[in-house]
């Protein structure tokens, strides 16, 4: 059994997301020479839930993505430079043995049914946008038009829209994966309103510290 070439990361790539990486583990220029050698280019991207990328005996998550190789450089010695667009959610079936890189059977997982509506959209876009009003506040800025928020090609479909939102809120791994996992849009509507609550708690206390005074 082949499997698909996986890439475990340090952190959280959403559908929409671009991925730069530089290569240079001997496992890993394996796996983009084989990408590279094949026609789709691809392979699949999960988070290390424990464990670095560099060395091996990483513990990974099991939901995902997939990116494929749209650029890249050979600097020669198996160092590479990557461009690569993420595509589709993913789930991990099995993990194969790593030969020489990780490997394993995935299936892609597109949104669970469960619909919302334009006005809970709209209420989560109103609750980001009054966190960076806060942020600038602080720091006597004036935001400019909502289009730092929502850009003009944002996607309608609701699913691909809280990902894109996503991606707009400085939100840690831990939120962005509980994004990434939600079955439903439903229930990446509720990690999204989860997450705000958790930056605008951050910003709140960040704001509250006294500043550091002289040694």
């Amino acid at each position: 059994m082949t499997g698909t070439p996986m890439f475990p990361l340090e952190s959280v790539l959403l559908p929409g997301d671009e991925l730069p990486l530089r290569v240079f583990e001997p496992r890993y220029s394996a796996l983009v020479r084989d990408c590279l050698a094949g026609e789709q280019k691809n392979f699949g991207v999960v988070l290390i839930e424990r464990g670095r990328e560099v060395g091996g005996g990483e513990t990974r998550c099991d939901v995902g993505v997939t990116v494929r190789i749209a650029e890249y450089e050979d600097y020669g010695a198996g160092r590479y430079r990557l461009r690569c667009p993420v595509q589709e959610r993913i789930r991990v079936v099995e993990w194969l043995p790593d030969d020489p890189y990780p490997r394993a059977v995935i299936e892609a997982w597109p949104d669970e049914p469960g619909l919302i509506g334009d006005a809970e959209i709209s209420d989560l876009e109103d609750r980001i946008w009054a966190v960076f009003e806060r942020i600038a506040e602080a720091r006597g800025l004036e935001l400019g038009g909502r289009e730092l928020l929502v850009a003009p090609d944002f996607p309608d479909e609701p699913g691909k829209r809280l990902y894109a939102l996503a991606a707009r809120l400085p939100m840690g791994d831990a939120d962005r994966y509980a994004v990434l996992a939600a079955p439903s849009p439903i229930q990446r509507l509720v990690a999204m309103r989860e997450a705000v609550d958790t930056v605008a708690a951050l910003v709140e206390f960040q704001l509250s510290s006294p500043e550091d005074g002289p040694d």
